[in-house]
């Protein structure tokens, strides 16, 4: 029998060190992290995030990178770099709604596109990073939802 489905359950993404290599260790995913943040500079969809970041990138480039090389079952360089890191708590001081989120993930689909990876990887990294990206969300309308002082 010839199966034609594809199965992220096979793949071993999130075993080990799996994602991490897949995504082409320290070097690939900082190729990632370039094309995401060219991206956020690029796409009209992605301006209102943009704004929320200095006009100097370069940390957030570093941060991002390094997140993401531990998060992948990589070498745990943010936690070297900057200690340890709860998503949804470090940006909960942002106004995040949906639309914040969805171009945020926007940029992270756009810069996966232009990646060498293959394509289950690719969607196993976007339905993977939903998850924080919707945590920050959460954390932002939680914060709101509290009274949190800030609009005016």
């Amino acid at each position: 029998m010839t199966s034609t489905t594809t199965s992220t359950t096979t793949s071993g993404y999130g075993d080990g060190d799996t994602s991490f290599r897949t995504a082409g260790g320290v070097a690939g995913l900082r190729k990632l992290v370039d094309d995401f943040y060219r991206m956020m500079d690029t796409l009209p969809e992605a301006a209102v995030i943009r704004a929320m970041h200095p006009a100097d990138l370069t940390e957030a480039a570093d941060k991002l990178h390094r997140f993401l090389c531990g998060w992948l079952g990589g070498p745990k360089l943010y936690r070297e770099k900057y200690g340890s890191i709860h998503i949804p708590s470090a940006h909960a001081h942002l106004a995040i709604g949906t639309a914040e989120r969805d171009a945020w993930l926007l940029c992270m689909e756009r810069a996966l596109a232009l990646q060498d990876y293959p394509q289950d990887f690719r969607d196993y990294l976007l339905r993977e990073l939903f998850r924080p990206a919707e945590g920050c969300r959460l954390a932002s309308e939680q914060r709101s939802a509290t009274g949190h002082p800030g609009a005016g």
